[in-house]
């Protein structure tokens, strides 16, 4: 854990290794609270909240209910926000939410539990939030606040324009909100566009603030957050005001902040390579010059005195890191045969590989590196890909209709009349279009679904060159859920990657480092690989294979730390996009789009685009596009 209360940092911020061990503190802050109010006589007084973020947190206040005897029989609580109108037992609703992942699960009385109504009438809202209040205040105020934060920094459905003083109300939801939300509720057009939430105020009443955030996708707005101004435009920032907030964050969402992102700014810096090369690449992006043109001035002006005092002349300091730049590109993934590689990301022999991709969803191989899945095969290399998940939940209705159509209409052409299989598709045709927003599929629906994805997964590895043989499709059993909750990863889920693993024994994996898709499955999918390899870990082919991380539609690694940067050609580029639109029911308007409203082919060709840009800038060759590559480095996440 690394804590910071630097000048630039206005509230005080915990930074841990994974969300995982941030989760866990939280809760045992929480357990403490609770035993000491305990130990006193007294009610603990709790604010909660919903969402990805505490997850974790009630997951490990379940396991210290379980398994070390935590007791919340003196524990009272109050939700931050619901849903209005919801009803309790909708999928999406907040209380149905709070007793699945906590409240089910513990001793806390069922009188002790306070969440805001979703169901009650509109005329009756104003009382509601009244009595809330004075319920809260009747206590003491709360012992202890959990907040997340939106990506416009609302915490609770405060969204911008909220007041300091703003109490328990009812308010419209942002656009921004509903977009994020609309993937939960199976489209924007389902969200609620009202929500009932505590106040500014009413959160401030709480003598214990704790702030949590997770993942790439939070980094810009905490930074805002924890350094920037207080102003109504950022709900969040209020919280700088407050006399006992902690910000608790894993390294993923830290990743914007001046003591994380350019820490020569904050204090001295042991000028290892990488923060050599992490500082130039800034140095050269913030003045706009390339880096063989940076002089001593430009260092010492921009807080770098120490690193050229060490290593400079600037030309020294340049030269070494446009040379480590230079040799992250390469047109070879898999290594150049009758090669010297010494100066190269991947070694030469074997040759050719047998290489892996992991693809968490049926798409992701094609749309974060499809220009080198297409040049590892074009290369002559062994290729194949282990689709993770059935990716079933993100095919439209629609679809499923279209294709029993399909069905139908064959079966009487072949059969020339119904056939009991006919009679199947009409009533899958009957059940959908009776279906409500955001029902379960039943299980012949999520097969059907499933086999549209698999479809066009084989459609895209027909089209870049593959054999049928080489395309493989897990279905890891966390994911089959039908609903855009998933399961925690359990040994079924391991196994599956052993068992590929095993039975091909790679020369090199690529597997998917982008965590910040909206529902965490990228996250879930790497997890499981690196388990199984760190199961793996003593076998003979392991020590002769390495991996490569790649990222995708949601963002790109920084430039610093790409470690296999791999240039496309306009024609590489073009054929990349066509072996995207082989996934059809993902093209124009996909299911779960996440804040980003551009299709994913045209987020990744401006990812790519964007990439070998900034190498140019930087004084690199002009290229199209490139692809990139971080190797791991045996850690787990």
């Amino acid at each position: 854990m690394s804590i910071s209360n630097n000048s630039f940092e206005k509230l005080p911020t915990s930074i841990y290794a994974s969300a995982d061990q941030a989760s866990q503190a939280v809760a045992h802050e929480l357990a403490n609270i609770i035993k000491q109010r305990q130990s006193e006589g007294k009610q603990c007084i709790l604010g909660l909240a919903t969402g990805s973020t505490p997850k974790g947190v009630y997951a490990e206040l379940i396991r210290l209910h379980k398994e070390e005897g935590l007791s919340f029989h003196n524990v009272v609580t109050f939700n931050l926000d619901e849903y209005y109108p919801i009803d309790f037992t909708a999928l999406q609703s907040y209380v149905r939410f709070m007793w699945e992942y906590l409240f089910d699960h513990i001793d806390i009385p069922k009188e002790n539990v306070h969440i805001p109504n979703g169901t009650i009438p509109k005329e009756q809202i104003d009382a509601f939030c009244k009595d809330y209040e004075e319920k809260i205040d009747s206590l003491g105020g709360l012992d202890v606040q959990l907040l997340g934060i939106g990506r416009t920094g609302h915490i609770g459905f405060n969204e911008p324009g909220s007041r300091l003083d703003s109490k328990t109300r009812i308010i419209t939801l942002d656009h921004v909100t509903r977009i994020d939300a609309a993937s939960d509720f199976f489209g924007e057009e389902y969200v609620p566009r009202t929500a009932i939430t505590m106040g500014v105020g009413t959160i401030f009443k709480a003598k214990r603030i704790i702030l949590m955030a997770w993942g790439e996708g939070k980094a810009h707005i905490i930074k805002k957050t924890v350094e920037g101004a207080i102003t109504e435009s950022i709900p969040a920032t209020f919280l700088q005001t407050h006399p006992n907030v902690g910000v608790i964050l894993d390294m993923a969402s830290s990743a914007e902040l001046t003591r994380i992102k350019t820490p020569w700014l904050v204090g001295s810096v042991n000028w290892e390579q990488k923060a050599r090369k992490k500082a130039v690449v800034w140095l050269s992006t913030l003045v706009s010059k390339p880096i063989l043109k940076l002089t001593d001035r430009d260092y010492n002006e921009h807080g770098l005195s120490e690193l050229v005092a060490q290593f400079g002349p600037a030309y020294n300091v340049n030269i070494e890191v446009f040379n480590l730049l230079q040799k992250t590109i390469t047109g070879w993934p898999g290594g150049k045969p009758n090669t010297d590689d010494i100066n190269r990301p991947e070694r030469a022999y074997p040759f050719p590989k047998r290489a892996v991709i992991f693809s968490p969803h049926p798409d992701d191989d094609i749309i974060s590196m499809g220009g080198t899945f297409i040049r590892l095969v074009d290369q002559g290399h062994d290729v194949h890909v282990a689709y993770q998940t059935s990716g079933n939940i993100a095919v439209y209705d629609e679809d499923v209709i279209r294709f029993a159509d399909f069905a139908v209409d064959y079966n009487q052409f072949i059969h020339e009349g119904e056939d009991t299989t006919t009679a199947v598709f009409k009533n899958i045709v009957q059940t959908l279009k009776n279906k409500k927003p955001g029902e379960i599929d039943p299980p012949e629906v999520m097969k059907i679904k499933g086999l549209i994805r698999r479809g066009e997964a084989k459609a895209t590895c027909r089209y870049v060159g593959i054999p049928d043989m080489n395309a493989h499709f897990l279905d890891m059993p966390f994911y089959e859920t039908g609903l855009v909750k998933k399961n925690p990863i359990g040994r079924a889920d391991i196994d599956c990657i052993k068992k590929i693993l095993m039975k091909l024994q790679p020369h090199q994996i690529f597997a998917a480092g982008d965590l910040s898709d909206p529902h965490g499955t990228h996250r879930v999918c790497l997890k499981a690989i690196f388990l199984a390899l760190d199961e793996l870990k003593y076998e003979d082919w392991i020590r002769d294979c390495r991996v490569w991380l790649y990222r995708g539609a949601w963002q790109e690694w920084d430039i610093d730390q790409i470690e296999m940067a791999i240039p496309l050609s306009p024609d590489e580029l073009m054929r990349k996009r066509r072996g995207i639109f082989k996934h059809q029911s993902q093209k124009d308007a996909p299911m779960f789009p996440g804040a980003d409203p551009r299709e994913f082919w045209q987020r990744a060709e401006d990812r790519n685009r964007k990439t070998a840009n900034t190498y140019n800038n930087l004084g690199l060759p002009e290229y199209e596009a490139i692809e990139a590559f971080v190797k791991w480095d045996g850690k787990l996440i």
